[in-house]
């Protein structure tokens, strides 16, 4: 392995080390850079056209590699804590190339433009020097040997610590599919060779000013306490458990909902509604104390008990419950008002991978405890049958489908439904309902997810670029949308390759819905400001689900597959007619799905449905060619 001292470049002046890459160096190299002076450039014929790899001028010079202390030779240890970076300090580029000439070049540019820049030349030994030098960019080669480009990007962004470092791939591959593979495999951006100084400069300076602006915004200090509820904040509580769950502590978590809060909402009104909902986190945090208790959602209550003996944890669950229907609360002069609740609780011992995990096992218990006399329920997970089909996630190939979604009225927009399928070796392709529940049991679920809004991301990006607009509709499960990260690294997609917020809706499963209602809730509020849509699918009437077209923000409304039969069916009939009308009461646009006959289309249209999909309008394939301005029912 051959790699260059970052720091070996010509030092002129005792400042020059503290220049940034906004504030080059005033010599030779600065002609590249917008602020020169005239005279810089007198001497450079043709500075400003682009610069050929092979015909780069004398770099400075390089020194040899200066004696490092060992660094582990294991790939998989764990990398240090980060520390933290100052923000003054020079950007700090590892250009991973294999061709000298090229990596001298690029090395040279970034170096005059007051960079740090180091050289890997070989795919082995990456990580070592990630952890070593700790850049704030990868510019990678997409041709090396041993592991290509794509394999060694695939490869961070397997390492936590790497998830949302800047990756830009340099290459001189001009085929688009190779352009989108550069993508899938996890880089944000990519550049062409030969490429001009200031472009270089410009596009490496940019991505890391603003990774280092989100890192300062994520290690800012949040406030521990609600100043309305005078209760710890929702951030405070989780990322106390996502320290628990690290130290593999024991202890419990539990979940406290409100019973009839839509009733509540609507009898006093939403001011009565909060001062009661505040009344209750103080009476929740009295009964819990000296657990720490959080305000999760307008009725839902999070409490933490950490490092205490899991055998007491149902009788501190009763405990919540009881202090909750043991107090008079004030509604009005001269009237109180008995509250009662539903708590799901869950040992921390399980071994959960993250707080969002784990907020999705008790979100599970409070549904059944619903459901039972006591109000109460612990999660118990699932069994795994043994005498169930496997499917290798690893031997298969996933692709993508896609199914037009169309307008009774008739409409320019051009929108589809994106579906997950798996190639199998033997050819035969497997349908997302069964690759998912495989995914989720796998613990890979969230990588999937990832691999599928990448690619809608490229397809949003492609077409609009193109010009005529374009709307998917994506399904996600509320296990990656309880990843913090996740809705970050959406919305940095979503501004970094410039797509409308608007032409992304995701779709959430009524059953998942029903259970995660705070998870999916506070994913769609981090959102909602960039424009993205949410859907309600495989919707069916019901106190809470009817619940949720208020509590959660959707645009559209996707009917259970059921009603494509509601012809033949008064009951269901009158059912898909309620739905409609209640979903346009709330403003929001109602889907048909699985339309097969003409029969089915005409009671969608005759109930009031805005769009249908299905065999009827197109069957799923794999283009994207769907005349939409001539498709009226």
């Amino acid at each position: 392995m051959s790699t260059l001292d970052a720091t070996s470049r010509p030092q002129d002046e005792p400042s020059r080390s503290r220049l940034r890459a906004e504030t080059p160096p005033a010599h030779h190299w600065r002609r590249w850079v917008d602020d020169a002076a005239p005279e810089d450039a007198a001497d450079a014929p043709g500075a400003g056209e682009p610069v050929e790899m092979t015909q780069t001028p004398p770099p400075p010079p390089v020194a040899a590699p200066a004696a490092a202390p060992a660094a582990p030779t294991d790939a998989t240890a764990p990398a240090p804590p980060p520390e933290p970076v100052d923000p003054e300090s020079p950007y700090r580029v590892l250009i991973v190339e294999d061709d000298r000439g090229q990596a001298l070049f690029a090395q040279s540019v970034l170096h005059g433009a007051g960079m740090q820049a180091e050289v890997q030349m070989q795919s082995d030994g990456l990580l070592d020097t990630m952890r070593r030098f700790r850049p704030d960019l990868v510019l990678m080669d997409l041709h090396m040997p041993g592991k290509d480009g794509m394999s060694l990007t695939m490869l961070l962004r397997q390492q936590p610590e790497y998830l949302h470092l800047p990756i830009v791939f340099l290459t001189g591959d001009p085929d688009p599919e190779r352009q989108f593979e550069v993508l899938e495999s996890g880089a944000d951006d990519f550049l062409n060779k030969p490429i001009r100084p200031r472009h270089l400069i410009a596009a490496v300076s940019n991505r890391i000013q603003r990774a280092r602006q989100r890192s300062q915004a994520l290690q800012a200090p949040r406030p521990s306490v609600n100043t309305d509820t005078g209760l710890p904040t929702r951030s405070f509580v989780l990322q106390q458990l996502a320290d628990s769950l690290q130290r593999q502590s024991r202890g419990g978590l539990f979940f406290v909902e409100v019973n009839s809060a839509l009733s509540l909402r609507e009898r006093y009104g939403y001011a009565v509604f909060e001062h009661l909902m505040n009344q209750a986190g103080r009476q929740l945090a009295s009964a819990a104390s000296p657990h720490p208790v959080a305000r999760l959602n307008d009725n839902s209550f999070l409490m933490l008990a950490d490092s205490v003996d899991e055998a007491t944890l149902a009788a501190l669950a009763q405990q919540l419950r009881d202090g909750l229907a043991g107090h008079d609360f004030q509604t009005r002069p001269n009237e109180v008002l008995k509250l009662r609740g539903s708590v799901g609780y869950t040992a921390l011992s399980l071994g959960f991978a993250d707080a969002g995990s784990a907020l999705e096992a008790i979100e599970r218990a409070v549904l059944q405890a619903r459901l039972k006399p006591d109000s109460l329920a612990e999660f118990v997970p699932a069994e795994v049958d043994d005498d169930a089909p496997r499917i290798s996630l690893e031997d298969g190939q996933f692709e993508l489908a896609y199914q037009p979604i169309v307008a009774v009225a008739g409409s320019d927009q051009a929108q589809y439904q994106v579906l997950l399928r798996m190639r199998q070796p033997d050819g035969s392709l497997l349908p997302a309902s069964q690759v998912i529940p495989a995914a989720e049991l796998a613990g890979g679920i969230a990588q999937i997810d990832h691999w599928v809004l990448e690619h809608a991301l490229y397809v949003l990006a492609e077409r609009q670029a193109a010009g005529p607009s374009l709307r998917l509709f994506v399904s996600q499960s509320p296990r990656s949308l309880a990843r913090e990260s996740h809705a970050q690294w959406l919305l940095d997609a979503l501004r970094a390759r410039g797509i409308e917020g608007t032409s992304l809706v995701i779709d959430l499963r009524l059953a998942d819905a029903l259970i995660h209602t705070v998870t999916l809730r506070q994913f769609c509020q981090q959102l909602m400001p960039a424009g993205v849509q949410f859907c309600l699918s495989q919707f069916e009437p019901g106190a809470e689900a009817d619940a949720l077209l208020t509590q959660l923000p959707l645009g559209f409304v996707r009917v259970s597959s059921k009603y494509a039969s509601a012809h033949a069916d008064p009951v269901l009939r009158d059912q898909l007619r309620g739905i409609i009308d209640n979903a346009h009461r709330q403003g929001l646009q109602v889907i048909g799905q699985q339309i097969e006959d003409p029969q089915a289309a005409a009671a969608m249209w005759m109930g009031g449905v805005d769009f249908i999909q299905g065999n009827l309008v197109q069957a799923v394939g794999s283009e994207l060619g769907f005349d939409f301005h001539n498709a009226v029912l």
